[in-house]
């Protein structure tokens, strides 16, 4: 027999930590919309997905998300079947703002079943939009020498360095041999970390170039080749999937772009080449890649050097006094 069940333990915004090796940060948003259960997930990189259905079983949330897998087609091409191979989380509560479960992705074939552990901390609400005209301002910190990588280290201790410094500048360079074994090449982070603070500094994408700019470890600003393109989160000065600029500010590859960011108590503002795209808008949560999942301490400012060619110049984060 049915018994009565409630999604409300479940509403909210939700860190993950997940059971892999590396690259193990999620996100879970729950939402009761008007007759039905939905949610958003972030799953270690990439972009935050709508899930493809949500439901509640007594004590457990399970999330669902299919995947459309052509089996057969015709002559023509045309499939002639199709299955959805399913991917779901079982999810409990774990105390007032913790939860617990496992994620199941079974395999393409059919044939065995890779599973995840999940733990997860309930994200407390916004406070208040800080006032920017009245935040105090510590001593401007050059985080670039403009000589070598002193601060600066690779965030993974197995990748391949492609950076360097060139007349003055910090360049990544990842080269690709055609037909050769694909090179990992490593991102870039400050060996100090930071809190609350402004950060400038200038970039220059080559055509079809792409990097980011992660504050605190865990939020990516967009850095990429997307003058031309239609408004988009994924579009340079943009946080990752999460917040789209307000118009368009990007210059065409292969010039010098200035950026100014600020983050401040979990709301952003950046602005990119004098125009302010985002201002002082929440951030509900961290972006794929992100180091950890926790939002609340210190972290370094890193640099994504694992897609494209970039350069970088004139880098100065000045910290913000609470």
């Amino acid at each position: 027999m049915a018994q009565e069940t409630t999604v409300e333990p479940f509403l909210g915004r939700w860190a993950f930590d997940l059971g892999y090796n590396s690259s193990n940060v999620g996100w879970l948003e729950v939402r009761q919309e008007d007759g039905y259960i939905d949610a958003d997930v972030l799953w270690r990189w990439g972009s935050v997905y709508p899930v493809d259905f949500v439901f509640i079983e007594q004590d457990h949330l399970f999330i669902i998300h299919n995947q459309r897998v052509v089996r057969k087609k015709d002559d023509s091409g045309k499939p002639v079947r199709i299955q959805q191979q399913v991917y779901w989380f079982d999810i409990t509560k774990n105390g007032d703002d913790k939860l617990e479960g496992m994620a199941f992705f079974p395999n393409q074939n059919g044939i065995g079943i890779e599973s995840v552990t999940i733990s997860g901390k309930k994200i407390p609400e916004h406070d208040a939009a800080p006032d920017l005209e009245k935040i105090k301002f510590g001593k401007p910190v050059k985080l670039f020498n403009g000589k070598d990588l002193t601060g600066w280290e690779l965030l993974e201790e197995n990748a391949t360095n492609g950076w360097k410094v060139v007349d003055g500048i910090l360049v990544n360079d990842p080269v690709h041999k055609a037909g050769e074994q694909q090179v990992h090449y490593g991102n870039l982070r400050t060996t100090n970390t930071f809190e609350d603070f402004n950060l400038k500094l200038e970039v220059n994408v080559p055509k079809g170039s792409n990097s980011g700019i992660y504050l605190r470890g865990i939020y990516e600003v967009q850095v990429l080749d997307s003058y031309g393109r239609a408004l988009d989160s994924h579009n340079m000065g943009g946080l990752y999937s999460r917040i789209t600029p307000s118009e368009e500010a990007e210059k065409p590859a292969g010039e010098w772009q200035e950026m100014d960011i600020t983050l401040c108590k979990r709301y952003l503002t950046v602005i990119l080449n004098g125009k302010k795209i985002i201002d002082n808008q929440p951030v509900m949560g961290v972006t794929g890649g992100a180091m950890i999942s926790d939002e609340f301490v210190p972290g370094p400012i890193y640099l994504q050097g694992d897609h494209g060619k970039v350069s970088y110049r004139n880098i100065t984060l000045t910290p913000i006094i609470h």
